[in-house]
């Protein structure tokens, strides 16, 4: 798989966390993917932290209106019902527990469930923008990210880079597996099953434990 294709991926098995009217924010980057693919049936209400809750897809090309934006600056629509307010009032859903799950990318993720995902010390970076209030905030985090970068595993021990937030991810999902954040350590509960779990732990710097009941990723 290409790298739009294994976002792709990860991002239609983390679709399959979502459920029914659910209020859900999306990080810039690979998470966005996911609202394209909702399973049928249900109804997910989008939020963005720039003032927003009722985001639909992207707009055509000829349709696209520069006021309306998510958090990443991507023109989006508004759906049916959706609604406009000031950042205030955004942030105070987020704070106020009324988001049902956030899914955020990172740089680094380890067995503790903390993540390290807006800086790298000596590069410029816009800034943390929601993540730390998401983090904090939301009832479920899931991190959707690739499993490794240059080859390089980013689901560490320890995260060497400074932290989002300490100790507030749930789980996991990467192009090869699901892994559950728990008190005994990372648990990989489905595998991706073009690799062997010798690839995936030798693409993972953490001990995974290997769930009893594991599944196959799809």
């Amino acid at each position: 798989m290409d790298k739009s294709e294994v976002q792709d991926f990860i991002a239609k098995r983390v679709a399959k966390e979502l459920t029914d009217n659910s209020v859900v924010n999306l990080g810039i980057g690979l998470p966005t993917r996911v609202a394209n693919f909702i399973p049928s049936g249900i109804t997910v209400h989008f939020q963005s932290e720039n003032g927003f809750v009722g985001l639909g897809p992207a707009p055509a090309p000829e349709d696209v209106d520069p006021n309306i934006v998510n958090a990443g600056g991507q023109p989006v629509t508004i759906l049916p019902g959706g609604c406009f307010f000031d950042s205030a009032t955004s942030f105070g859903i987020i704070r106020g527990g009324h988001v049902d799950l956030t899914v955020l990318g990172a740089l680094q993720v380890d067995e503790e469930g903390n993540i390290a995902n807006y800086l790298i010390p000596g590069k410029l970076v816009p800034g943390m923008g929601g993540a730390m209030d998401l983090l904090s905030g939301a009832k479920k985090v899931i991190v959707a990210m690739e499993h490794t970068v240059k080859g390089a595993p980013k689901i560490l021990k320890r995260c060497n880079l400074p932290l989002t937030a300490a100790g507030a991810v749930d789980l996991i999902i990467t192009e090869m597996g699901v892994i559950e954040v728990t008190t005994d350590g990372l648990r990989l509960k489905e595998i991706n099953p073009q690799y062997t779990m010798q690839q995936v732990q030798e693409a993972t710097e953490a001990v995974l434990i290997v769930d009893e009941g594991l599944g196959v990723m799809c």
